[in-house]
This record gives C-alpha cells, sequence and structure tokens, in this order.
C-alpha cells in the first residue's frame, strides 16, 4: 500500500477568466481564512510593510515571476491542517504591496513542495520545482491570477537518485532544488547539489544541467558551473537562479552554510557551460539566526536587471509564525563589474508621512538623539559628507538612557577602511557599512549574530548615501544605491523607537536626512 499523500487543505477550481475569478476569490474560504488570520496576529514583531505569510510559517521564496501586468510571488507555506510544505501565493502590481491568493501549488503524489523557479513563456506559467521522495516536477499555468496549475508527466519529471547526502552515489547528479529557463529548441534545468572533488578532497557545490524539449522527458548533460573559485568550500549551490543581467549572467544561490549567494559570468551556449568571474554574498556571516536565506529571482523589465526577493531567518521564537521576505531589491551590474544592489523605485509609495529630518552637524563624541522623532515601522535617507571622523553611527530601534543602558541597533560607516581597489593595493578605496545586534535586545531569548559588515566602493569625494528601512524585526541597510546589509532585530523594551547619530573622533555633518512613517499594507486585513 503506498502512503496517502492527499492535502488536508481544501483546494478549488477557479474560472479561467479574470472577473470570474475575482467573484470566486470573493467567497473563498481560504482566503477569509487568511484575512481573519492576519487580523488575529498581533505579535508587536510582525513587519507592517515586508511581506509575510498571513498564516502559519514560511520559508523559501519560489518562483517571483511577472505575468500579464502583475508579480507573483510563491513561497514555501505550512497550512495549519496539513504544514507539509505547499506553494503559498501572492500578487502585487508594484512589488510592494502585496494581495494573498489561496494555496496554489500542494502535495500529491509528492510528499512535500519544495524550492523551485518559473518561467514565463506568452501563453503560459512553468514551475519546477523539487517534489519531496519523487523527485523534480513541473507543473503550468495559463489563467489570469495563476490560480489553476497542471503537474506534467506521471511523477517527477527528474526521479530522485540514491545518493550519499549530498553527493551522487548511483548517479554522477543530485536531484534537489531546480531552476528552469529556455534556450532555443529546448529548456534547461539546474538541480542542486554537490561533487566530491573539490580541494583537500572536500564537497562543492555543482549545479546539474538537464535538458529536455518537451518538459517530461529530462537528459543529463554536464555540471553546470565552471572556474567557481567564490563559493565555500561544502556549499550546495541550493534555490538556484539563473538569469542574464546585463551582457552578462547570474546565478543566485543559498548556501546552507552562508545564507544568500551569487556568481556572476558568461554563459557558453555552444558548451552549455556557466564560466564564473565574479561571486559574493547577500549574507555576510551565516544564514542564521537572524540572517539572509534563499532568493527568488526574475528579469526587471528588460535582460539589463534583475529583481530578487529573500526571506529572512528568525533569531526569537515567535508563536504561530516565523520568517519574512525582505523588500525586493533590484540587481544590476556597475562599472567594476561587480553586483549593484537598490531598493525598488515603488518602496518609495510606501511613504506615510515625513516624520522630521534635516541638515545638521553631528558632534565629535558623543551620542546625538534626534528630536520628536520615532518609529519602529520607518524609512531613514541621509546624505553624510566626508569627514575625518574615525566612523559614523546611526542608532535605530534605541531605548532612552545612557549608551551603556540601552537597546539599540548600531548602523557604522567605516570610511576608506576597506580593502584596496584591486590594482593599488596599498590604496583603500573601499568604505564598510556594517549592522550591529548585539545589544539590539535584553530579552534572553532573542539571538545576536556578529556584525554585518559589508564592503561598497565610494569615491573619496562622494556622500555616503544611506537608506535604512526599519519594519518592526528587520532592518535593511542599502548603501549609495550600491550594496545592501540586512538582518533580524527584536528590542523588549515598548520604547526603543528612537534615532540617534554618533561620531567617533571628529564632528561629522549630515547634509540632509528624511524620516519616514511606512504604510501598513495590511491595514485592511491584507
Amino acid at each position: 500500500m503506498t502512503d496517502d499523500r492527499t492535502s488536508k487543505v481544501p483546494a478549488f477550481t477557479y474560472p479561467t477568466e479574470e472577473r470570474e475569478q475575482r467573484q470566486a476569490l470573493a467567497d473563498n474560504p481560504l482566503l477569509a481564512r487568511m484575512r481573519d488570520a492576519r487580523r488575529a496576529f498581533a505579535d508587536r514583531y510582525r513587519p507592517v510593510y515586508h511581506y509575510v505569510n498571513p498564516e502559519a510559517h514560511l520559508n523559501d521564496p519560489n518562483g517571483l515571476c511577472f505575468w500579464r501586468g502583475r508579480w507573483h510571488l510563491f513561497y514555501q507555506g505550512y497550512p495549519p491542517e496539513d504544514p507539509r510544505q505547499h506553494w503559498g501565493h501572492a500578487v502585487s502590481d508594484d512589488l510592494v504591496h502585496w494581495e494573498d491568493l489561496p494555496y496554489c501549488i500542494y502535495p500529491d503524489p509528492e510528499d512535500r513542495c519544495f524550492s523551485g523557479s518559473t518561467w514565463v513563456e506568452d501563453d503560459r506559467v512553468i514551475a519546477m520545482y523539487h517534489g519531496t521522495k519523487l523527485g523534480n516536477m513541473v507543473a503550468v499555468s495559463d489563467d489570469p491570477l495563476l490560480l489553476n496549475w497542471t503537474k506534467l508527466g506521471a511523477g517527477a519529471v527528474i526521479p530522485i537518485v540514491e545518493t550519499d547526502r549530498f553527493l551522487p552515489k548511483e548517479a554522477p547528479y543530485r536531484v534537489f532544488d531546480p531552476c528552469i529557463w529556455r534556450d532555443g529548441e529546448y529548456y534547461y534545468s539546474l538541480s542542486a547539489g554537490q561533487l566530491p572533488n573539490g580541494p583537500g578532497g572536500l564537497p562543492i557545490a555543482a549545479d546539474f544541467l538537464f535538458r529536455s524539449d518537451n518538459l517530461v522527458d529530462w537528459e543529463y548533460l554536464h555540471p553546470f558551473v565552471e572556474d567557481d573559485r567564490f563559493s565555500l568550500l561544502g556549499d550546495d549551490g541550493a534555490c538556484p537562479y539563473f538569469l542574464p543581467i546585463g551582457d552578462r549572467h547570474i546565478l543566485l544561490y543559498y548556501s546552507h552554510m552562508s545564507g544568500g549567494a551569487y556568481l556572476i559570468g558568461d554563459y557558453d551556449r555552444d558548451a552549455q557551460k556557466f564560466r564564473v568571474s565574479f561571486g559574493g554574498n547577500f549574507n555576510q556571516g551565516p544564514s542564521g539566526p537572524g540572517g539572509v536565506h534563499a532568493p527568488s529571482a526574475t528579469p526587471y523589465g528588460d535582460v539589463d536587471s534583475v529583481v530578487a526577493i529573500f526571506n529572512m531567518n528568525p533569531a526569537k521564537p515567535t508563536p504561530g509564525w516565523n520568517q519574512i521576505m525582505s523588500l525586493p531589491r533590484l540587481l544590476d551590474i556597475d562599472e567594476r563589474g561587480e553586483l549593484r544592489q537598490r531598493p525598488v523605485d515603488t518602496a518609495m509609495s510606501l511613504r506615510r508621512e515625513r516624520l522630521g529630518g534635516g541638515a545638521m552637524t553631528i558632534p565629535a563624541n558623543r551620542t546625538t538623539i534626534l528630536e520628536g522623532v520615532e518609529g519602529d515601522a520607518i524609512e531613514i535617507t541621509a546624505s553624510i559628507a566626508p569627514s575625518e571622523a574615525q566612523s559614523f553611527e546611526i542608532h535605530v530601534l534605541r531605548s532612552p538612557g545612557a549608551d551603556d543602558e540601552v537597546e539599540t541597533t548600531r548602523i557604522v560607516v567605516y570610511r576608506n577602511r576597506g580593502y584596496g581597489d584591486h590594482v593599488h593595493f596599498e590604496r583603500a578605496k573601499d568604505s564598510l557599512v556594517s549592522i550591529d545586534n548585539s545589544r539590539s535586545s535584553i530579552a534572553a531569548d532573542v539571538s545576536s549574530r556578529a556584525p554585518e559588515t559589508v564592503r561598497v566602493f565610494i569615491d573619496e569625494e562622494a556622500d555616503v548615501e544611506l537608506r535604512i528601512f526599519v519594519d518592526k524585526s528587520i532592518v535593511e541597510v542599502f548603501v549609495n544605491d550600491r550594496t545592501c546589509v540586512a538582518l533580524r532585530v527584536y528590542p523588549e523594551r515598548r520604547d526603543s523607537r528612537l534615532v540617534a547619530f554618533r561620531s567617533q573622533g571628529s564632528e561629522t555633518v549630515i547634509r540632509s536626512l528624511d524620516v519616514y512613517a511606512m504604510e501598513d499594507i495590511y491595514a485592511e486585513g491584507g
């Protein structure tokens, strides 16, 4: 007898025209339950303008895509009546205001619906994902809101092979998190995993390449990535997304060791190989606690840019829910051939009112509280002039009191304290920006992490331009539209809502400063 893997979550078939779909959703009991769940959650750490599952937990984002004028975000959801992974679903006109939709891909015959990606064609959207205990699956949808999905084949289109942990045993590949794209007459897919032939015999990440002309029958080709000197030894390249970016290609992935990461290089179509020339991390430390987890990504308007979203790991028990999504980031390649990150333009639409700010000079060696401004769901924009200060700090979610008594999350800028410029090594061109949450909470059940520190090239004569997004339990800092550093925080004190500054050694001029209260995108129940 085989296990019955039928989901206990109610399943529905929806009309194929949008007007009728909207009518069906108006009375849908799953959506009604989700709205009730959003209203019921009263956790102070639950964000108000970042996406979070309306009910229960979430994990990896999946299959971010643009279809018929809307953005679709899928994710690993855990329905209360059957907490195996299903694909949750949300839709947006602008990537920041999200509307919940019902679960869309249910387990059966697979045991759980793990991570995967989508490929958008003129007449349909293709999802490829990992179905546990079976292998990699394919499902398709062509209706306006992507509510109805049909699985192709009699089961997994790339069945699981016997493996020893991550390493292939009975076959030259592992079947795990897949991504999908089309090139010419073939569909191609990567399946994440490892090879045992790294330095010293240690395992290295390997994305195994398959191709198909019909989405059901797949032929294994070879490991796809060459010249990768950037991934950690022991990485497994989970949750891959392979996309064009400018005149290069990018492979985003999740490292179970260190969180979100990427490789940049050239797509050799003749050899069907990805030849890597640069790489880096979206997370500057381990995946958890409180760090950047897995990516989901898709082209943004054209091949020059990619939009990516990440789930953020928890660092404190929060009964009934845990992970959240980052703000979407626009990715492109800068003049040095490195990855550039900035918030999507529509993030400005989340600003509700200006709370205060203005130009000011921060005196040396003492903490200055920004008077009359506080909040735990805010955006701060600051333009900081070059100075002789050893470091410059912005404190958010700070409580009142002396420095040695407070809860505070410190964002620290170190001008020209990073690596050289890759050619003139004696000159420290890069600057460093850190988020330090070691004093963000006095609660005993909060896990802090070593400061997240990112390097960024800022011309010696240029201002440091910061956009800081604070949303209850997440802080994201974008620097000069070039990079981002993010983590989770959980202040215990209810009065940890202040903004403060400190300039060490010398004074610092803030040329412009604005603090905005941010919209609660769930105020009407989602």
